[in-house]
């Protein structure tokens, strides 16, 4: 989770930009066992890719710029995500 947390942070513009898709997301939790991590990509799965997923974080995110994004909103607004 941390290091797809740090990428998306990195490539924040209330937009995503990059290659991420589902193939680079299991690369990133692959060695991640955290209920977390699979519990994303269960629903990454389910959704049948990433494109839900950023546009709604993205959507979200823009509540905390003026307030500032770091990993740990990143994450609360993943988890969410999921739980939706």
């Amino acid at each position: 989770m941390n290091q797809l947390i740090a990428h998306l942070l990195e490539n924040l513009i209330l937009d995503f930009q990059g290659d991420l898709d589902l193939d680079l997301i299991r690369e990133f939790l692959k060695d991640d066992d955290s209920k977390e991590a699979k519990a994303l990509h269960a629903r990454l799965v389910e959704d049948g890719g990433v494109s839900d997923m950023l546009l709604v974080l993205a959507d979200c995110l823009k509540d905390y710029v003026q307030q500032g994004i770091n990993g740990e909103v990143v994450r609360e607004q993943l988890l969410l995500y999921v739980e939706s």
